[in-house]
């Protein structure tokens, strides 16, 4: 296997655009190829198979999803109130819309788990250690509300965010941007 880091990451990323653009059927080595701009054959001199690619996506999507290091700071600047809580919940739509191929190919990637359990393992360790952070990052910034708080609105963004990137006519951006302030004043209260 090669190991230039960078035509990696730069094969990984046209695996997520080339899952969310053609579903998890319509990756292939030579799609990912094509998608990167590099010889024919190169994908395959990177990744032992197909599922080494699908698991090496899933992972460097929740790379980029990750929030930097400004927006965690963001954390504990401030009141800890359901305003402070409302502008982050903003944030993490906001970031996670303009990775939309991100989350269409997470998607896709969650489908196509359910036919591999190798991939439905890797996929549920990686959402678990997600949820899991999510939870103690809440818990250690003060913010209002428990870890059932974090994960009901973690079901609820998700799939706000589906609706908005499937069917982007069926809530507009502002309705999506009140829905995420009344999920968060029902969930904490005033």
């Amino acid at each position: 296997m090669r190991k230039n880091p960078e035509r990696r990451q730069a094969l990984v990323d046209a695996a997520i655009e080339v899952l969310a653009k053609e579903g998890a059927r319509g990756l292939t080595f030579r799609a990912v190829d094509a998608a990167a701009e590099v010889p024919t054959g190169t994908a395959s001199n990177y990744f032992t198979s197909r599922d080494d690619l699908l698991t090496q996506a899933g992972g460097r999507i929740y790379e980029r999803l990750l929030p930097d290091d400004e927006t965690m700071a963001q954390l504990d600047v401030g009141d800890q109130d359901r305003a402070h809580f409302a502008r982050l919940m903003h944030e993490l739509v906001d970031r996670v819309m303009a990775f939309n191929t991100g989350f269409l190919a997470l998607l896709e990637l969650r489908l196509e788990s359910t036919r591999r359990p190798e991939l439905r393992e890797v996929v549920t360790k990686r959402i678990r250690a997600d949820v899991d952070q999510n939870i103690a990052n809440h818990v250690a910034s003060g913010l209002p509300g428990d870890s059932t708080t974090v994960v009901t609105l973690m079901l609820a963004l998700n799939w706000l965010i589906m609706e908005r990137l499937t069917l982007p006519d069926l809530f507009s951006e502002q309705e999506a941007h009140e829905l995420v302030d009344a999920l968060v004043e029902r969930l904490i209260g005033r």
